[in-house]
């Protein structure tokens, strides 16, 4: 029985997997995937749905954030709530997400900004649909976003880090509007896909105040170890940070031509050849 045949057919795409984390080239079994594929997709989806209700470590997330150092960074982090009462709600109300409660309107306000002269920036942390997403990458790229924004030749003044818990994306108009900064950033952790638990995304809103659409912002996606790297997003978003502010739009009228200069230096794109 040496000389069986495999239990397993390979496919001959198979190798290409190496190159991406999309399954592909799985091989078959009879007329079914192997039991090591089934098993693996099994794996992802558990950790797709873990990613969308286990709760962020807000703790241990504020304190990662009070210890970060940068010269542009002036001001200790805040922790806010939305309207999303719990994990249940959030996910049944889009709309309660993208509004402050009460109690956190009030300690906006306590801080004393809005009225003040403006901030040019407003970082938002929201754990969004993948909380695994936020507490891995946001300190990596937050790291990576002080280096770019304490070496540009440009000032940059900060609004203190904002954490939001139960929050979406449009939250971050309100925020930004009360803290009165010229633009706001919200990072916020990405809808999971079965091979992407742990993505973080950044949106880009210049002049921040509610009632704004997404057409309305620019958004950098996929910033995790396995895609796009947090010293590239935050280069990418200094790149957006710098347009946005000289042309003081953001959204649909705001291209970005980052990739522009490796075309320039030679490192061709060979869907141009």
């Amino acid at each position: 029985m040496s000389n069986s045949t495999p239990i397993v057919t390979d496919n001959a795409w198979r190798r290409l997997s190496a190159c991406t984390d999309a399954r592909i080239g799985l091989g078959r079994a009879g007329i079914s995937l192997p039991t090591r594929e089934m098993l693996a997709f099994q794996l992802a989806h558990a950790q797709a749905r873990d990613a969308v209700h286990l709760h962020l470590d807000t703790d241990r997330l504020m304190a990662e954030l009070a210890a970060l150092e940068s010269p542009v960074l002036k001001h200790g982090p805040v922790y806010l709530e939305s309207q999303a009462t719990d994990r249940m709600t959030y996910l049944q109300r889009p709309d309660l997400g993208r509004r402050l409660s009460q109690r956190s309107c009030d300690r906006l306000d306590e801080l004393g900004h809005t009225g003040d002269a403006p901030v040019d920036l407003a970082l938002v942390v929201a754990d969004g649909l993948s909380s695994y997403g936020v507490q891995k990458n946001t300190l990596p790229f937050l790291d990576a976003l002080m280096n770019e924004l304490g070496a540009d030749a440009n000032h940059w003044e900060l609004a203190p880090i904002v954490v939001v818990s139960q929050g979406r994306v449009a939250i971050g108009d309100d925020i930004g509007h009360r803290l009165n900064a010229r633009c706001v950033v919200v990072l916020i952790g990405e809808r999971p896909g079965l091979s992407s638990p742990d993505s973080l995304g950044l949106y880009l809103t210049w002049g921040p105040r509610p009632g704004l659409t997404d057409a309305s912002r620019n958004c950098i996606s996929n910033i995790r170890p396995a895609g796009l790297k947090a010293s590239a997003a935050s280069q990418r978003l200094v790149y957006l940070l710098r347009e946005s502010r000289r042309q003081q739009v953001s959204g649909v009228p705001l291209k970005d031509r980052s990739e522009d200069l490796v075309i320039e230096q030679g490192i061709e794109n060979f869907l141009l050849r």
